[in-house]
Formats: structure tokens, C-alpha cells, sequence
């Protein structure tokens, strides 16, 4: 699959269309006939990626946390969960596949994983809602939660929604609700839980699979309690000044990890999460490890204690 440039990109985008007009005139020309001139352009696509990717301002970095080729939780799945089984509904009304949770082993551990899932291409987006749950969606995941309580089972929870979905039925079904009891539901938990925001994590569709002892984020996600163009709709009446917003409302991992939001960034590859998924798949799983690790030998009391104080002390001294 090409690669899906962004608009900053836009300069190296250019220099990989000349790389793959010297390999086609090569093919012409003869073995090696241009290999220094494409050597010495990759060197420079290097150069400028890294360049780029130090430099983000938070409304570049909304754009790569929503880039449509970004790991999804399906990925994440099939990367670190062995002998995963699905399990759907929420015995209440029916499946949300936006939420997605089951049963598997995690580097050997058993555990329950929950995520959003936004979908790929049209066909699965639709299937997927997008990543916007209904009720049932936090409903289901709060019934695995449960589960996870009653075996004694770890609980990973990966996030990446623009929201819960705002629709007539979804609100007519008690999505409010739905979202507080799934936030509650792991603030109660009394085994551990390790969250990761894998791409955007915004508002209580987030929150509500969110809540746990350990919230880990990747280096060009974003977390708020709205979206840029939410903000920008509320407040200036116009989704048109969403960038600005995305600047003010200080949603990237540097500084939540500032107000002690999140409680550890983990490094993308140069050029984002999309540019090498299985590297970045690998580097989620070693940080979600460690931990785990860390929290297992707790008792249902102490997790339940730490994971209070995580919350009190956001934004304190």
C-alpha cells in the first residue's frame, strides 16, 4: 500500500516521486545506473522526515494521530494478543463493533483487551462505526471488565475515537450513562488496568475504556475532553478555527505529561506510527509489559488505591 503523505509532507512526498522516477529510468538504462543519485536522495528523505518530525506543532500532530494508514486496534490485536476470542454484546441490546474486547494472552499472560476500533477502508469504517461507540459499545466493555474482575485477569485498553456517537439512538439509549459507568467500572477495577491512547483519544468516548492505573500514549496521539473542531464549533462558532483551538487546548503528549494526564510518552518511528506499524506495535507492547509487570503484584486494595491517587494528582504541584 503507497504511503499517504500529509500536507506538511508535501516536500518529501516530491523527493519520493523522484526516487521512483530514477528506479523506473533505470530499468532502462541498466543495473545501478542511478544508484548514487537515489542513495543520496533517500539519505535526504531522511533527513527531512526526521527535520519534520522534530518540529510538530499540535495541529500537525492531530493529523498524524488520525492518519487513515496509523496501527488500529485490529493491529495491535493481531501483533500482541495470542489465542485472542472475541466476545460480543452487551446482553442488553445488542453488538457494537465500534468497541471491540475479548480474551487472550499478552507475552504469555492472560488477559482482556478492549479497544476501539475505527476501521481501515470504507467497508470496515461502516462495520466499525468510525470508532464512535453506542451504549452498548461501554456497555460490553464494562461486562468484560467484570469478567476480567472475576477470573483475575489484567485488563489492556486501547483507545483511538474522535468521540462516542452522538446520534438520536445513541442518546435515547443512554449513552451519558453508558460512558460513566464504563469510566467508574474501571476506576473500581481490582485488577490492573494499562490503557494506551494509539491515536486520538477525545472526550468520554475515550475516558470511559480510559481509566486506569497506567495511561500510556504514543508520541504524535492526542487526548481532550473534545475534539479541535468541537472546541472551535463551541467556542468561536466556526470548525474553521480548529487549528488554533488544537494549539490552545495543549492535547499532545508533551504537555499532558506535564498536568500528569498521561503517565508515560512512547517513541513513534521517524515519520509516525504509520510509517512502520510493526515497530511501533513492537514498542506499545514492550512499554504495556513493563507496566503490567509493575502492577501485578498488587493487591485489589492497592490497585484500586493507586489508581485514586493517579487521578487526584493530575494538574497538582
Amino acid at each position: 500500500m503507497a504511503l499517504h503523505y500529509l500536507e506538511f509532507e508535501r516536500p518529501i512526498a516530491e523527493l519520493e516521486a523522484k526516487i521512483e522516477e530514477l528506479h523506473k529510468l533505470s530499468e532502462t538504462a541498466g543495473p545501478g545506473a542511478f544508484d548514487a543519485e537515489i542513495s543520496a536522495l533517500r539519505e535526504r528523505v531522511g533527513e527531512m522526515r526526521r527535520e519534520a518530525y522534530e518540529n510538530l506543532d499540535p495541529w500537525q500532530k492531530t493529523q498524524i494521530a488520525r492518519h487513515p494508514q496509523r496501527p488500529h486496534f485490529v493491529d495491535y490485536m493481531a501483533g500482541l494478543i495470542e489465542d485472542f476470542v472475541e466476545l460480543r454484546g452487551d446482553r442488553t441490546f445488542a453488538d457494537d463493533q465500534a468497541m471491540m474486547g475479548g480474551i487472550g494472552r499478552f507475552r504469555g499472560h492472560p488477559v482482556v483487551v478492549i479497544g476501539t476500533e475505527r476501521g481501515h477502508d470504507i467497508t470496515t469504517r461502516i462495520k466499525h462505526g468510525f470508532g464512535s461507540a453506542r451504549p452498548e459499545g461501554y456497555r460490553k466493555a464494562v461486562r468484560l471488565m467484570d469478567l476480567a474482575e472475576q477470573f483475575n485477569l489484567p485488563v489492556l485498553s486501547f483507545v483511538d475515537t474522535g468521540g462516542a456517537y452522538p446520534g438520536i439512538d445513541s442518546e435515547e439509549r443512554g449513552v451519558a450513562e453508558a460512558i460513566a459507568r464504563g469510566t467508574e467500572r474501571c476506576l473500581t477495577l481490582g485488577v490492573p488496568m494499562v490503557a494506551t491512547i494509539t491515536g486520538e483519544g477525545m472526550s468520554g468516548g475515550a475516558i470511559g475504556i480510559a481509566a486506569a492505573n497506567r495511561v500510556l500514549i504514543l508520541e504524535h496521539s492526542i487526548y481532550a475532553v473534545i475534539t479541535p473542531e468541537g472546541c472551535a464549533s463551541i467556542l468561536m462558532r466556526d470548525s474553521a478555527f480548529a487549528e488554533g483551538a488544537a494549539k490552545a487546548m495543549k492535547i499532545t503528549a508533551e504537555d499532558l505529561i506535564k498536568v500528569k494526564v498521561v503517565d508515560r510518552i512512547i517513541e513513534e518511528p521517524v515519520g509516525g506510527a504509520h510509517s512502520d506499524p510493526a515497530l511501533a506495535i513492537s514498542r506499545v507492547g514492550d512499554a504495556v509489559e513493563e507496566e503490567l509487570k509493575a502492577l501485578l503484584p498488587l493487591s485489589p486494595e492497592e490497585l484500586r488505591t493507586q489508581r485514586a491517587e493517579r487521578f487526584y494528582a493530575i494538574s497538582r504541584p
